[in-house]
Parts: structure tokens; sequence; C-alpha cells
């Protein structure tokens, strides 16, 4: 039988390695590496990540082909929650139970910080250690893939909505245009890159990308209901806050209990999507249905 604790702290423990591997390159060092690690560091789940790894190995690659990006991936989410907690947006205080970025050192500094994670991201995905071993073609790709998901056309768009629908009554269907692209964009990209890097073939890219772009409105759904239901002791931040700003959220709308069956569906349509592949996909099933079981 797979087990997933154990696949996940695996890849976890060889992402944490490689990004601190990455930062301690930089022999300068100096407060915004200080602090590029502090939040790197805060004990992040790395299902971005990870999703992009079990991607490239459910088409027959291996972890070594996308390790280098997938350390992109998670710079990029990173990059995303420090400025997602910043008083201008969510304000929040603590995150994975730790001072938030801006509160730790100071907003100007967290804002930076995002800003440096975020470009080296992409310094990263434009490296030699990339396009070394994959088609100019293939490298263009995988960068286009994570730009669109992050920017003006998946995350960044999907936040701009989130802030403009504070204090407004939405439609289910609204929530759900929302966070596919808010939370789902980059699940669905890290997913797709890793199989673009794994050399799947175009069927079983499609397939991944359906099975992404379900898993990763689940995530969202989850997140909401653990935000009203979830144990702050294990969460890391404090619960209940998405009401308390008058965010519109799953639960909020639809209720808890119809919010379980919505995240269970999603699951098992991102299953389904895959259910061709042999068990090489198998971390890919058992982090679908992780993402419903999880309690933070």
């Amino acid at each position: 039988m797979f087990d997933l604790n154990a696949y996940l702290a695996s890849k976890q423990e060889t992402i944490n390695f490689k990004l601190n591997e990455i930062l301690d390159s930089f022999s300068d060092g100096g407060r915004i590496f200080e602090s590029m690690g502090y939040s790197l560091n805060a004990g992040g789940k790395r299902i971005r990540p990870i999703l992009s790894i079990a991607a490239a190995e459910a088409v027959g690659g291996n972890e070594s082909m996308v390790l280098y990006i997938a350390c992109a991936i998670e710079m990029i989410h990173t990059y995303s929650l420090i400025h997602d907690d910043l008083p201008a947006m969510d304000n929040d205080d603590l995150r994975r139970g730790k001072p938030t970025s801006h509160i730790q050192f100071d907003e100007a500094t967290a804002i930076l910080t995002g800003d440096a994670l975020l470009t080296l991201a992409f310094e990263m995905l434009s490296s030699l250690e990339i396009s070394k071993n994959n088609t100019p073609a293939t490298c263009l790709e995988i960068i286009q893939l994570l730009a669109k998901a992050a920017g003006c056309q998946g995350m960044i768009e999907g936040q701009m909505r989130d802030i403009l629908s504070e204090g407004k009554d939405l439609a289910f269907r609204e929530l759900e245009s929302i966070h596919r692209l808010k939370t789902g964009a980059l699940i669905e990209a890290s997913v797709c890159v890793g199989a673009v890097i794994g050399k799947g073939n175009e069927e079983k890219v499609d397939m991944l990308r359906t099975y992404g772009k379900h898993i990763g409105l689940a995530f969202q759904v989850m997140d909401d209901i653990l935000n009203v239901s979830g144990d702050p002791s294990l969460m890391g931040k404090a619960v209940g806050s998405d009401a308390k700003r008058g965010k519109n959220t799953f639960p909020a709308i639809i209720g808890l209990s119809r919010s379980e069956n919505v995240a269970s569906r999603l699951v098992e349509t991102g299953l389904h999507a895959i259910h061709g592949f042999d068990n090489k996909a198998d971390p890919l099933r058992a982090i679908a249905r992780y993402i419903i079981e999880r309690k933070r």
C-alpha cells in the first residue's frame, strides 16, 4: 500500500534542502536573504512543488528533472502568502504558527521579500540548470504556464476580485471563479509543469491539467471550511478570520455540509481524470484524498 506520509516527508526534505542550498549560494547574505529564508522555512506543506514532482513521476519522469522548478513554484507561493498577510491585504499576524513577515521584520521588508522571491523564482526558471536539459520551446512553455498562473490572468486577478468582493453577496459561481484564479491556477500549473518536464504526451498532460484544475479548487474549499471549523493549534493561525473581514467563502454561501460535499465531488472528478494512469500516479491519487482529509 502506498504510504503518503512517507512520500510527503521525503519530498519535503528534498525540497527544503534544495531551497536552502539555493539561498545559501548567495554569499553576501544580508537582511533580505534572512527574511526570504524565514518565510521559506516557516513550515509549509510544499503541496504545490510536490504535486509538480508527482506529476512528472506519473508520466515516467523523475524528481531530479523537476526539482529546480519545484523550488521556484514554492518561492512563488511563499511570495503570495507574504503579500496576502500584509496590512493592506488580510492583515494577519500569524502564518503557520509564527509571526508573519511584516510582524517579524517590518512592512517594507516584507514587501521587498515577496518581490525578491517572485523575481528569484523566474531567475531560476530561466537558468542554465533547466535549459541544459530541455528544449527552448519547453523552457518557454514552463515559464509561460507559471507566469500566467501567478499573474493578472491567475492568482493576482483572483486576489483582486477577492478584495473587491469583501462585504458583498456573491453567487456560488462568482466565488468559484475567484478561487479557480486565486488558489486553483497555481496548483493546476504546478501539475501541468511537472507533466511537461516529465515529457508526458499531450493526452496525459491534458488529463493531469483536469486533475489539477479540480483538486486546486477543492484545496480552497477546504481552506474555507478549516477557517470555520479548524483547530487553531493545528492550523498555526486564528480561525473565523474570514467571517470577521466579511469575506465570501464557500461555507458562508452554501453552508458547511454542502461545502464538504463540493470538495469531495471535486476530488472525485480530479481522480477520474487520471483513472487510466498506472501506479506511478498513486502519489497524485493520495494527495487528492489528503486535500479533503487534512486538518490544516
